[in-house]
């Protein structure tokens, strides 16, 4: 059996529906903090088991009879680690033959605070003794996208990335790589490196707004403390505006470009463009 922690998630959901391809839903544990969420993943034959990233004896439980494990990393930045170690340590008992983790992109050199919880569980599987693959993801494109119907309504893109290329690809590309890597072999002792086929700045990505809705939309580019001041203001809170701005600086330091195009040779297909993105938010 193959098992998912986080399923119910945005990044998990898309890695449940892409497992069920190749898999048979029986074959496929979605784990999940609220089953209540899971009831359609339940109708499709998926089987639901709750546990908590925080509690191990729930986790080890849950993972009873699984195989490979997808360890989606844990949403809750600060208490990542010691989560992630929850699932590692139930892992093991439970018998989990691989695991396949969700990480950062160049998380061994990234300019992004974000890395270092992501290194940190890195070096736990390691030491774990559990054959395992890392998935270093990239950005996603829905990350920015999200911030496109503000930027449309007031004209302007702000940031902090500067001329910054961001390689970014769909959850949906990065649920395709995590799923074929969980579910088939030979992928143990692997490090993915994933990223989108095509970058661009966020000046670029304002210009394709632009050219796709008729609105004219110009990107502004702030410091990474008063991009933090911005996002607070509209309501963000501070540790997730620092994050945001963090993540930004980083990206101007080239901590979320990638050329190698690892991640549509995994999949089999090139990867979403940005361009595409935008007009299925439009």
């Amino acid at each position: 059996m193959i098992a998912i922690t986080g399923a119910t998630g945005q990044l998990g959901q898309l890695a449940v529906a892409a497992l069920q391809k190749t898999v048979p839903a029986s074959q496929i544990v979605a784990i999940v903090r609220n089953p209540a969420k899971a009831d359609a993943l339940a109708q499709q034959g998926v089987v639901v088991r709750q546990a908590d990233y925080g509690d191990e004896a729930a986790l080890t439980r849950a993972l009873e009879g699984v195989e490979k494990l997808l360890l989606i990393s844990s949403s809750e930045v600060g208490q990542r680690t010691a989560q992630h170690r929850n699932v590692i340590n139930a892992a093991k008992a439970a018998g989990v033959s691989f695991i396949a983790y969700t990480s950062l992109l160049h998380a061994d050199t990234s300019p992004l605070g974000l890395a270092a919880e992501h290194i940190e569980t890195e070096k736990l599987l390691a030491a774990s003794g559990i054959p395992y693959a890392l998935l270093r993801n990239g950005w996603y494109s829905e990350n920015y996208l999200a911030s496109a119907p503000p930027a449309l309504a007031h004209g302007v893109f702000i940031g902090a990335a500067g001329d910054g290329k961001i390689a970014s690809a769909t959850r949906e590309d990065y649920a395709a790589a995590a799923a074929k890597v969980v579910s088939e072999d030979g992928h143990a002792g692997k490090v993915y490196e994933l990223a989108g086929d095509q970058a661009w700045t966020l000046s670029e990505l304002a210009a394709e707004l632009s050219a796709q809705s008729g609105k004219n939309v110009v990107y502004q580019n702030l410091s990474e403390a008063d991009f933090a001041a911005a996002l607070r203001s509209v309501g963000l809170p501070d540790a997730f505006a620092s994050l945001l701005a963090d993540s930004d600086t980083g990206a101007s330091k080239g901590g979320l470009f990638d050329d190698s195009h690892t991640l549509s040779k995994l999949i089999g297909r090139p990867t979403t463009p940005i361009a595409t993105s935008i007009k299925a938010i439009l």
